[in-house]
């Protein structure tokens, strides 16, 4: 998320940069990325002894291996069939004493991106834009003269496959069956324009969407899905049995004794069990926000009067709904902020080339400042500290006490101050209790030592995923996540209800959960996808603010089931719209991310170009906010809603907005206000 440095790298004849962002991938259209067939689908130099080994890999069994000798840099290639004039986004994971990645034949400017990391395997990204004639390009990987053996594992290239390519086999197909119908709905494939249905090995219907429903008879069916576009299908999906007929339980009963209960700004709702129900739909509004298996659950619906209702649900399907409660909330949230919101990451910790700003300099504009950063001692260790810029680096750093005294100065004006847990560099994994109650102690230590106004959870990297067989949401179990939603409940209970909690999540972690959600059913997804998930949820109920980063991001599915790409304001409308509407995590209807508060949600940017990838012009920005606010200005994808209480921006940073002549603050403060 965070550039902390600006590095001059050395070039070695080819040059690059390492990326810290992991995108979120849309699409691998390379052949064997992990090299799992051996060399089936690359081509290696003759001298390079390449091969496929079974140590070391950063992914699956098997990885390249290869050695550079003479003239010879043990290069290993293939050529990808891509469209023209499109983004790619290119990644691998290497290990060696130089180890290169590139593409040729792109059209434009072929990228080449290079690291030395001899003892573990680091990631290597970059990204180029076809010509408008390119069809193909050839991507490589290979070391340096004289630098020994490599290794190469887990090869993406992320984009949209060429022209006479059929998509890739659907994936996450799942399947429910009742007294008549079988139901169907899988994840999309990238590039497909239509998808066939297979019942027990016969085609039986097409689709245009990713769900398909039929009366097949009774009995147990097996079912799988291709996909199609005009260059061939796929092959087809894993196989899933469906049940239909008479041998199905019937649907569960409605339930009853529906009471609702409003304590602050939450809602806790109870009702009687129903007999054969394995799961309750709960309605606000007439409109679906949770699926619990217990008979309870707590909604934060906002201020206002809201409407419930409840159903029971079974394999064979859903009852109706109960009757309806009403229950009012008129408790503020927590947080005591104003309606419109700007929050700004402030360097306090390194310079970053923007230039350090002192606490009591900083911008009236600004609502809440988030010091960047605390950081663990080590990976698992939980253990947090902060320490002010070294005056080496920072030469006009003030003292600690003027430090305190210019948070105070900036509190006495209503501002939220903030200590930013991890960043870039700072990974946090809470693996053990132990390394949870050393979070919350040294954390709180930090609060208390600068009394500060609450937490901003920036965990990013390897910090949060999800173990094998962790999908429920509202009751995760890897430790990791477990822990966190611990620690983060034990400091909201002891500084009380003003303690502001902030959420600073990628889309990797949180929107691609459309799609993916952990390692999935077959385990070997990537297994951070989607994990903030369950931190949120958890967390609903006390978190002030989520501002998730709207740029260090691949492309992302939108719920219109179309890749949204970053940078402009239609990436912004349909990354916040699935905030704010909810979504079925990994297609699931069954197991949904519910909506969040409007005064919830802001939306994340760099400030200036030069502050991270994803920049998105003025104009753009207040565009997408003004069709999310109000309903005008949108452009191809439309929100389920109209959200006028969305709350506000966020910035990575206060500094780069400094160094930018102050265009992001001046302009969107303006702005915000006008909206009232």
């Amino acid at each position: 998320m965070r550039f902390r440095k600006l590095a001059a790298i050395a070039v070695l004849a080819l040059g690059g940069t390492m990326l810290a962002a992991s995108p979120a991938h849309a699409a691998n259209i390379a052949v064997n990325p992990g090299f799992e067939s051996g060399l089936t689908g690359w081509t290696c130099t003759a001298a390079s002894g390449a091969t496929a080994v079974s140590s070391p890999v950063h992914g699956g069994t098997r990885a390249l291996q290869a050695t550079p000798a003479g003239n010879d840099t043990a290069r290993c290639q293939q050529t990808v069939s891509v469209r023209p004039s499109s983004a790619y986004t290119l990644s691998a994971w290497v290990r060696g004493g130089y180890v290169f990645l590139g593409a040729t034949g792109t059209g434009g400017t072929d990228p080449s991106t290079w690291t030395s990391s001899p003892s573990s395997y680091a990631q290597l990204s970059t990204s180029f834009t076809t010509g408008a004639s390119t069809t193909s390009v050839t991507i490589y990987v290979n070391g340096w003269y004289g630098q020994g053996v490599y290794q190469a594992d887990d090869v993406v290239l992320d984009g949209a496959p060429g022209q006479g390519q059929p998509p890739a086999a659907p994936t996450g197909l799942t399947g429910t069956g009742n007294a008549t119908t079988a139901s169907l709905s899988w994840s999309a494939s990238s590039g497909a324009t239509g998808y066939n249905v297979y019942r027990n090995g016969t085609k039986v219907g097409t689709a245009t969407g990713t769900t398909f429903s039929e009366t097949p008879g009774a009995g147990s069916h097996s079912y799988q899905v291709s996909a199609t576009n005009a260059s061939g299908e796929s092959a087809k999906s894993g196989a899933v049995s469906v049940t239909v007929g008479n041998d199905q339980p019937p649907p569960p009963s409605v339930p009853s004794g529906l009471a609702a209960t409003v304590s602050g700004a939450s809602v806790s709702l109870r009702w009687n069990a129903s007999s054969g129900a394995t799961a309750y739909n709960v309605y606000r509004n007439g409109t679906k926000v949770g699926t619990p298996t217990a008979t309870s659950y707590t909604d934060s619906p906002g201020t206002g009067t809201h409407s419930y209702q409840v159903s029971a649900s079974n394999p064979t399907g859903e009852s109706a709904r109960s009757g309806a409660v009403s229950a009012t909330v008129t408790t503020t949230p927590p947080g005591n902020l104003p309606k419109r919101v700007l929050v700004g990451y402030l360097h306090a910790s390194f310079a970053n080339g923007s230039g350090y700003i002192r606490m009591a300099d900083v911008p009236n504009e600004w609502n809440v400042i988030n010091l960047s950063f605390g950081e663990p001692t080590s990976v698992t260790s939980g253990d947090i500290r902060f320490t002010q810029c070294p005056v080496a680096e920072c030469p006009n750093v003030e003292s600690e006490a003027e430090f305190i005294a210019g948070i105070r100065a900036k509190q006495a004006l209503g501002k939220k101050v903030l200590i930013s847990i991890g960043g870039q560099n700072g990974q946090v994994q809470l693996g053990t209790t132990a390394a949870r109650d050393k979070f919350v102690q040294s954390v709180g230590a930090i609060i208390d030592k600068y009394g500060l106004d609450g937490l901003d959870i920036d965990f990013e990297g390897h910090s949060l995923y999800l173990d094998n067989g962790d999908t429920n949401l509202s009751a995760p179990t890897t430790p990791v996540i477990v822990n966190l939603i611990s620690a983060l409940k034990t400091l909201k209970a002891r500084y009380g209800t003003r303690f502001v909690l902030t959420m600073a999540p990628e889309t990797f972690f949180v929107q691609l959960g459309y799609q993916f959600y952990g390692p999935g059913p077959n385990g070997s997804a990537d297994r951070r996808a989607a994990s903030y998930l369950p931190v949120i949820h958890a967390m609903r109920n006390d978190l002030t603010l989520l501002h998730v980063q709207d740029y260090n991001s691949g492309p992302i599915m939108g719920l219109d089931n179309q890749y949204h790409t970053m940078g402009g304001h239609d990436f912004h409308v349909a990354m916040t719209d699935m905030l704010l509407a909810g979504f079925p995590i990994a297609g699931n209807p069954n197991n949904v991310f519910p909506a969040l508060r409007q005064d919830q949600v802001a939306i994340g940017l760099p400030a200036a170009p030069f502050a991270g990838n994803g920049f998105t012009t003025v104009a753009e920005v207040q565009k997408a906010f003004d069709c999310l606010a109000k309903g005008t200005n949108c452009g191809s994808y439309r929100p389920r809603g109209v959200y006028p209480n969305l709350r506000g921006l966020m910035t990575w940073s206060i500094n780069w907005d400094r160094y930018n002549a102050f265009e992001f603050s001046r302009s969107h403060r303006a702005y915000l206000d006008g909206l009232g």
